[in-house]
C-alpha cells in the first residue's frame, strides 16, 4: 500500500497549531500595496483560524508530515 503524501500547496499556505487547528495567513497582502492605508494593512498582518469542515480538511492533507 503507497504511502499517503503531503499536500505541497496546503502545506506552504497553512499551519498546525500545537493544539490541532489550522492557522491561514490574510489575503490581499501580497502586493499593490501602496494604495491600501495603513490601518487597513495593519489588520491583514494578522492571520486567522480555519473553522469548520474546511480545517478538517486540510489537517487531514497535512497530516502525514505532523
Amino acid at each position: 500500500m503507497p504511502k499517503q503524501k503531503t499536500h505541497k500547496g496546503m502545506k506552504r499556505r497553512f499551519k498546525v497549531t500545537a493544539s490541532g487547528k489550522a492557522t491561514h495567513r490574510s489575503a490581499s497582502r501580497g502586493h499593490l500595496l501602496s494604495h491600501k492605508s495603513p490601518k487597513r494593512k495593519r489588520g491583514l498582518r494578522q492571520g486567522g483560524l480555519v473553522d469548520g469542515v474546511e480545517a478538517k480538511k486540510i489537517v487531514a492533507a497535512l497530516r502525514p508530515s505532523l
